[in-house]
């Protein structure tokens, strides 16, 4: 009886004249779809200018010798060289009041950096290491990307350096609040994975061009994470270099937004239903020398609608410090127009 299985041998089943060997395995090349090579190319242009960044500050006036003395004196968050003589951009949170900035480069080298700029109202940080050959990324166009755009994020979350993560941009135009309390507006969405320690890294396009800035995530949702937009980027890192800050409007006064009475809108035929009620005015402020009495709704500057907090500031620049504005209010039930000159912002 024949058994119902025969073993054969490989010679057996080869083909006359092919020789094992001569199968190679395909290139590596070969193995990456477009989606891929996309992500690899940009990630490779950008990670060398990536950096991991370690913040000491004060506790009661003592600057910490070791980390483990206090969690509160040590913090951590990435970001990346934009010049070739070592500017490097990252959150304001990140670095904000640090005693002591220390920043790791990708290749290893560590040195300490300075503090050039900080402005908390929209995140943003410029700080300065004095290194030579240094490999700087380039800062793109935000306004030419596209929701749906492949997006990659490069950081240090948990401090794992060089991390990568991929993802699309999710919507554009979005607002958030910093920590200062002010609306930064242009916030890119993104579904790229952002963790602690990402703070002031990369957002990229598949060019390898820095299209934002990862500032912030909500804890608990999934798939929620923001970028600074690149165009904010470039304005607000151009004035840190210069003046080491933002130079906004003051005219000191503290408001909440309250909706106006219907009649009251029909009556002076108002553009806006709504305005900023002033409950308190500092003293010698500018509100306080153009004769702004708690209790007033602020309405417009210079014809420009204000109908809450967030256009009040939005109008505040630099380009009216120091300049006569009109300040259009409600008092009671009169509108009434008063000459304001608005002073810089020390805060």
């Amino acid at each position: 009886m024949k058994p119902l299985f025969q073993t054969i041998s490989s010679d057996e089943i080869k083909p006359d004249g092919l020789q094992i060997s001569e199968i190679s395995p395909p290139a590596d090349e070969e193995l990456l779809d477009t989606y891929s090579k996309a992500v690899v190319s940009a990630s490779e242009k950008i990670i060398p200018s990536v950096v991991n960044i370690n913040v000491l500050q004060l506790l009661n006036g003592r600057q910490a010798v070791h980390p483990r003395m206090s969690q509160q004196m040590v913090g951590s968050g990435s970001g990346f060289i934009f010049t070739p003589d070592g500017f490097i951009l990252t959150n304001s949170h990140v670095v904000h009041n640090a005693s002591q900035i220390e920043v790791a480069l990708s290749d290893g080298r560590r040195f300490y950096a300075d503090m050039i700029g900080d402005d908390p109202d929209t995140d943003l940080a410029v700080i300065r290491i004095q290194a030579p050959d240094l490999t700087y990324a380039h800062l793109g166009d935000s306004r030419s990307i596209r929701v749906g755009q492949l997006v990659v994020a490069i950081g240090n979350p948990y401090g794992f350096q060089c991390t990568v993560t991929t993802g699309v941009i999710s919507a554009l135009g979005r607002s958030l609040r910093s920590r200062s309390g002010r609306l930064i507006d242009s916030i890119i969405q993104t579904d790229a994975a952002l963790n602690p320690g990402n703070s002031g890294g990369p957002l990229i396009n598949s060019r390898g061009e820095v299209i934002g800035v990862n500032t912030a995530i909500i804890q608990g949702a999934q798939g929620l994470c923001f970028a600074i937009a690149a165009d904010t980027v470039k304005f607000v890192a151009t004035r840190l270099i210069r003046d080491g800050r933002i130079r906004r409007g003051y005219i000191g006064v503290a408001g909440q937004n309250v909706f106006l009475h219907r009649r009251l809108v029909l009556f002076h035929n108002l553009v806006t239903e709504s305005g900023v009620l002033v409950i308190a005015i500092e003293k010698n402020s500018p509100a306080q020398k153009a004769g702004l009495l708690e209790g007033d709704v602020i309405i417009g500057v210079d014809n420009q609608p204000v109908r809450s907090i967030d256009d009040l500031h939005k109008q505040l620049t630099e380009h009216r410090i120091g300049v006569k504005s009109l300040l259009t209010i409600i008092r009671r039930s009169d509108k009434l127009i008063l000459e304001i000159i608005s002073e810089e912002s020390l805060h």
